[in-house]
């Protein structure tokens, strides 16, 4: 029997608690990359890997792609 005590009130100070605290709202809303952003990031991406590529050719031997 009080344990079934405890336990309801334990929930009644969590549900207090939870309505003390001012919940945030968000200022904007996430919006999702469009495709042609994401094409921009992915040839951005591309050409910064064939750079480290033909850097790495003009020297061979010295170090290795990673």
């Amino acid at each position: 029997m009080a344990n079934q005590f405890e336990n309801l009130v334990q929930s009644i100070k969590s549900k207090v608690r939870g309505l003390k605290k001012p919940k945030k709202k968000a200022a904007y809303f996430k919006m999702d990359k469009s495709a042609s952003v994401k094409v921009e990031i992915r040839s951005l991406k591309a050409r910064q890997l064939i750079d480290k590529t033909l850097k790495l050719a003009d020297h061979p031997g010295k170090s290795t792609l990673s």
